[in-house]
């Protein structure tokens, strides 16, 4: 049997309490993926440990999903701690300021900017006081916002992606699209989502996928599956 050539665009998401089960994930994918998101969830169970272990020893990229956010002397001083780990990509809150001190310690890192959570519709934008509108328009004002201010890419819903894809702020930065599901998954606790080759098509450069993997009886052929379904898709 052939060994199938990892594709970058899938970045999977270890959404597993800590090192040990991410690891064991990892192993279970093997080389069928070279891409993994390590987030807040993880945070206490080892997950920069796994972080610089899967980048060092096993030669896979890392996203490190933090999302930080705080003042400006803070965010810089957090950025290049992680930047001593020398991952790929790093998440930070969109807000213009917070993106210009990441984008100032950031090293060879790639700071993406979080515009909506996906995980976000219309009712949610207005429990937190954000201001009316359309939750798309929203999103498009706030990448525009984030990449003029240093990011190196966002993440955005893909409903968004052709849209962020056309900014010409967006000319050769990221867009990193969760809310991925393969058809036939449920939509977990995301609300704006799109079928792998859908985001890729839309402008999305790499798709995040998480439960549809790892809660899989067979998280390779899972991931497999999902490749395939990216082997059809190429970027306008």
């Amino acid at each position: 049997m052939s060994h199938p050539t990892p594709d970058d665009r899938l970045i999977v998401a270890l959404d597993v309490p800590n090192l040990l089960q991410g690891m064991d994930l990892v192993t279970r994918l093997g080389d069928a993926v070279s891409f993994y998101k390590i987030g807040l969830g993880m945070l206490t169970g080892g997950g920069l440990a796994l972080a610089n272990d899967l980048k060092q020893e096993h030669g896979k990229r890392i996203f490190l999903d933090m999302k930080l956010f705080d003042i400006g002397a803070t965010v810089q001083a957090a950025v290049r701690g992680l930047a001593q780990y020398d991952l790929d990509f790093l998440t930070v809150h969109g807000d213009p300021q917070v993106v210009t001190a990441a984008a100032q310690s950031k090293g060879r890192m790639k700071i993406l900017a979080v515009t909506i959570l996906t995980s976000l519709d219309r009712a949610d934008l207005d429990a937190n006081l954000i201001k009316p509108g359309d939750i798309h328009q929203i999103t498009l004002e706030r990448a525009a916002r984030a990449l003029e201010a240093g990011a190196d890419g966002v993440i955005a819903s893909p409903q968004e992606a052709a849209l962020i894809r056309a900014l010409p702020q967006a000319a050769g930065k990221l867009i990193i699209t969760p809310g991925v599901r393969p058809l036939g998954s449920e939509a977990g606790d995301q609300k704006r989502i799109a079928t792998p080759y859908q985001a890729v098509a839309d402008g999305a450069d790499h798709v995040v996928v998480g439960r549809p993997i790892w809660a899989s009886p067979d998280p390779r052929a899972a991931a497999l599956t999902i490749l395939a379904d990216l082997s059809r898709a190429t970027r306008p």
